[in-house]
């Protein structure tokens, strides 16, 4: 009979060479193999080995401390090639301060590109970063100065008279992979995980360069009992397996709880559990966004206010079953958890995986996608991924918003230390943000209006004063809050001038409500 290799976190770690190419798998921390992250970050500070490393991560993984900030050290990784920081202060900064070499590509795309090398082939191709930061036209994905002069990862080709951008192939060493349980034989599940992510296809990638895969357990069982439909990973691709030694600290299903089965799938809380969402300017914003919504409409929700209030919104109005909620993780349906358990929902009615949901999202396209606002310019770009020396980078948000048949962007007007009253029916900003968000120039390319515009795509800019859409002429103010002067509130605290609507309304002062919903009723699809 087959047997699995079973091996300590600390020998896990003995087995990354130098100068490998290491890929993580997971999404925040959940799947995170922090036992064995926690080992190699040990390893390092011992011995200083291994060192100079290429980290490869399709998703964020951390939650502001653990995750892979423990590869956050000067000499234990050389080049850092992944979509999202923005909860891991330590790799901001060094990518900040260009003590590593550092490219962002999409999220949906490095998911989908180890699927393309396990197929074989030499890399992908998709439209996805046409346009943006990523196009090696413009930035190539380099967040820093230290990564200008280096080598493209990326290429632009042309294949029946049309561009793409071809994500080249990148050759792993080692993949950290996370389940549930494992048996004997290596079998591994991952039933109580909150995604399913990209863990065959970047196994399969690995196994194709002769790489090593090294996964996390929780538990292991007799071999035989395992229902083959539960296996994610068969045992002949897995080639060490520790058993977490303690998975109170180190196997927690997301960074604020150790195991809540409705996050699984494994049982539902009543609706009426979940508590709403307390009134601020974050859930008023959400609120107005919501009114956008059609019955049947399938919704993406990004991070920050989308994630966090969008959802609790819908829940409160009950109009949840009327519409299809889903995250780029890969979930569908449910009440999704929001900071630093972004990714993961209660009482979900589906789950894929994370390439999968990205095929959705690059190919069809969804019907309605809400994300952060950073900044915005005259021309309707925006920016999300870049702010000052904060480098959160894209994430998934190149992959959802170009292909999206509507993107709404929610975010405040201005930025850092705003505050604000809500009272009868209007608006009274006590304190305005100290930065502006409303800029001549976007500091980086996330989002191109030029294109947007080109292709007829629907887009709203949503913030707590102002609603503003995309028009062949540039950026078009709609409405405003009540309360609000449009000129010392808003035109003067803009650095480009909009377009203003003939008809400016007022926004709706049911939104105003503090104490319970607000009204919501949702369009009738357009036929």
């Amino acid at each position: 009979m087959l047997k699995a290799n079973f091996i300590t976190a600390g020998e896990a770690a003995e087995k990354i060479a130098d100068n490998s190419t290491v890929c993580t798998i997971g999404m925040t921390m959940v799947s995170a193999s922090e036992a064995v992250l926690k080992a190699i970050e040990k390893r390092f500070e011992t011995t200083g080995h291994p060192k100079d490393i290429t980290l490869v991560h399709s998703c964020g993984q951390s939650d502001r401390k653990d995750g892979i900030q423990h590869f956050a050290h000067e000499g234990l990784v050389k080049r850092i090639i992944g979509s999202h920081w923005g909860l891991q202060p330590k790799w901001m900064e060094m990518i900040a301060e260009s003590k590593v070499e550092a490219y962002c590509l999409p999220q949906g795309q490095i998911a989908q590109l180890y699927r393309s090398m396990a197929c074989g082939l030499p890399g992908k191709m998709s439209k996805v970063g046409l346009g943006t930061f990523i196009d090696p036209r413009i930035e190539g994905g380099k967040m820093n100065e230290r990564t200008k002069p280096m080598p493209d990862i990326v290429d632009i080709i042309e294949y029946g008279g049309e561009e793409y951008m071809f994500y080249k192939e990148i050759p792993l060493d080692a993949v950290l992979i996370r389940g549930t349980v494992c048996d004997e034989a290596g079998n591994l599940t991952t039933t109580e995980e909150a995604m399913k992510l990209e863990v065959l296809p970047a196994v399969m990638a690995a196994k194709r360069y002769g790489g090593r895969v090294i996964a996390q357990v929780k538990q292991v069982v007799q071999s035989g009992t395992l229902n083959p439909k539960d296996v994610t990973v068969p045992g002949v691709f897995i080639d060490d397996i520790v058993v977490c030694e303690n998975p109170f600290e180190d196997h927690r299903q997301t960074s604020s709880w150790y195991f809540d089965p409705s996050y699984s799938g494994q049982a539902r809380v009543p609706a009426a559990n979940i508590e709403p969402a307390p009134f601020n300017e974050r859930k008023f914003i959400a609120r107005r966004g919501t009114q956008e919504l059609y019955k049947g409409a399938v919704v993406n929700l990004g991070t920050g206010i989308p994630n966090d209030m969008v959802g609790k919104v819908c829940n409160e109005e009950g109009v949840s079953d009327d519409i299809m909620i889903t995250v780029e993780s890969g979930i569908y349906g449910g009440v999704q958890a929001g900071g630093i358990d972004f990714g993961i929902g209660q009482n979900l009615t589906a789950m894929i995986g994370h390439h999968e949901q990205m095929d959705y999202y690059n190919g069809a396209g969804v019907d309605i996608t809400y994300m952060g606002l950073g900044e915005l310019d005259g021309e309707g770009n925006v920016n999300s991924t870049k702010m000052g020396t904060r480098c959160t980078g894209a994430g998934g948000f190149i992959d959802i918003t170009q292909n999206a048949k509507k993107v709404i962007f929610l975010g405040t007007f201005t930025a850092r230390g705003a505050k604000y009253e809500f009272s009868d029916g209007k608006l009274k900003i006590l304190r305005e943000g100290e930065v502006c968000k409303m800029v001549e120039k976007v500091a980086q390319l996330s989002f191109n209006g030029l294109l947007a515009r080109k292709k007829g795509q629907e887009v709203m800019i949503v913030t707590e004063r102002a609603v503003f859409k995309l028009c062949k002429e540039g950026v078009m103010l709609v409405e405003i809050a009540p309360g609000i002067d449009l000129q010392t509130q808003v035109l003067d605290r803009m650095e480009f001038t909009p377009n203003i609507s003939d008809d400016l309304k007022q926004m709706d002062e049911a939104l105003f409500i503090q104490d319970g919903p607000f009204g919501l009723r949702l369009k009738e699809k357009n036929k």
